[in-house]
């Protein structure tokens, strides 16, 4: 039986980033609310009303009961189309697959794009490729295929496959640090593919944050449309998403519909020290009693709808549920009929999607664990307009100003989608 070169080139490159995930040494822990570094905005300061006085963030709502918070208008990109030169001639092509689940997929785009623009190369369209051998998707099975490549036009070429004459021998292995630099690109990928004139590219992450920078990049405006601009899901996920969307707002009668979205994963927590190291001994991640403790002490009632990311009940979840009976997973919440499809199949794609997309639009997010879904979560939610993001902490005492735990990202404005959105 046949070999399949392109197979055995995309399994390299996918082995070779599991293996350089895995051995990262620096794992970003939740921001400090006391760290500031060059370049950031100061912190926003809260009054003795609880209410953010500064930039007119976020400002908690009289009209509902417990601590919700408003949201602002709708940011605008900074950038306009008018912003990009014309694209020239392409000069070859640029491949490459999303891997990791969709917290690493928006940078992967954002990063390929940046590449093939810099290269005047034409972009194939990736395919998707899970965490475990065999587990490959199309583009569109997730995503809307006419949508992204509408948002890439007049900026990128985009083709959906690579021409038949192109052999897989024509194709360069070539690694990236995410948010690649045009350094980057003229020093060592542009002689590769002068050289071989079409490569594949993997992106590989050194940090998991996504800070802001104080030094502007001449890619940044080409980035950010990569990154916020491009992924929509495909009409079938879309359905599920607002359909369990809905689901949890009716079960939320007694908040006004509201709901908060905790990115809470049992296998994670199992896996992961929870502890930093070092003097300040930061946490990087909350179980689910330290959880239940820390809504209770801003002051979530009972009442409160809370959404775990968590897709099947565990039994370690009880004493969350036990606090705060309207605790839901995915599989208490979808439809029936969708299931088969976006539930049944263990470690699934869809459901990372799935969590990805109902955190960004929940009336409160709490990421209880650190690391690039938190940090993607709240790019799409302040481009949104919705910067209601807590993240939690040991509160001694029995009670706190719910608004002294809004996420750095914010308070600060030192997220990267503060530099693509005005």
């Amino acid at each position: 039986m046949g070999v399949d070169l392109r197979q055995v080139v995309a399994a390299i490159l996918t082995v070779t980033m599991f293996v350089m995930l895995a051995q990262m040494i620096k794992r970003d822990h939740f921001d400090s609310l006391q760290e500031t570094l060059p370049g950031e905005s100061r912190d926003v300061q809260f009054d003795s009303a609880n209410t953010i006085v500064n930039d007119g963030l976020v400002k908690l709502s009289k009209s509902s009961k417990g601590p919700w918070m408003v949201g602002i208008q709708e940011l605008k990109p900074c950038s306009s189309r008018a912003d990009f030169d014309e694209i020239g001639q392409s000069r070859g092509y640029v491949t490459f697959s999303l891997t990791n689940g969709p917290e690493y997929h928006v940078s992967q785009i954002a990063d390929a794009v940046v590449v093939a623009r810099s290269l005047s190369a034409t972009l194939v369209l990736p395919d998707i490729r899970g965490s475990k051998p065999g587990d490959e998707r199309n583009f569109e099975d997730i995503y809307d295929i006419e949508k992204f490549m509408k948002s890439l036009d007049g900026v990128v070429k985009v083709a959906k496959e690579l021409p038949n004459e192109i052999s897989i021998r024509d194709l360069a292995a070539v690694k990236v640090p995410n948010r690649v630099t045009e350094d980057h690109i003229v020093e060592s990928v542009e002689p590769i593919f002068r050289s071989k004139g079409n490569i594949r590219l993997a992106t590989y992450f050194p940090t998991l944050n996504m800070r802001k920078t104080a030094q502007k990049s001449s890619v940044d405006s080409v980035a950010c449309l990569g990154m916020f601009g491009t992924l929509e899901l495909q009409a079938e996920v879309v359905e599920v998403v607002d359909s369990m969307i809905d689901r949890l707002r009716t079960l939320s009668r007694k908040s006004d519909g509201q709901f908060i979205a905790v990115d809470l994963r049992v296998e994670i927590l199992k896996n992961k020290k929870c502890q930093g190291s070092g003097s300040t001994g930061v946490k990087s991640c909350y179980n689910a009693q330290e959880i239940a403790s820390f809504l209770r002490k801003v002051g979530f009632g009972t009442d409160t709808t809370i959404y775990l990311t968590q897709s099947r009940w565990d039994d370690s979840l009880s004493v969350l549920k036990d606090i705060f009976p309207k605790t839901y997973t995915k599989e208490t919440i979808m439809p029936e009929e969708k299931k088969g499809k976006f539930l049944e199949s263990e470690d699934s794609e869809f459901e990372k999607v799935i969590d990805l997309h109902i955190c960004s639009q929940s009336d409160i997010f709490v990421p209880a664990i650190s690391g690039l879904f938190y940090a993607n979560v709240a790019g799409k939610r302040i481009a949104a307009g919705k910067p209601q993001i807590l993240v939690p902490a040991d509160i001694p005492g029995t009670s706190a100003t719910v608004t002294n735990y809004l996420s750095p990202y914010v308070a600060k404005k030192n997220h990267l989608a503060y530099s693509c959105f005005c």
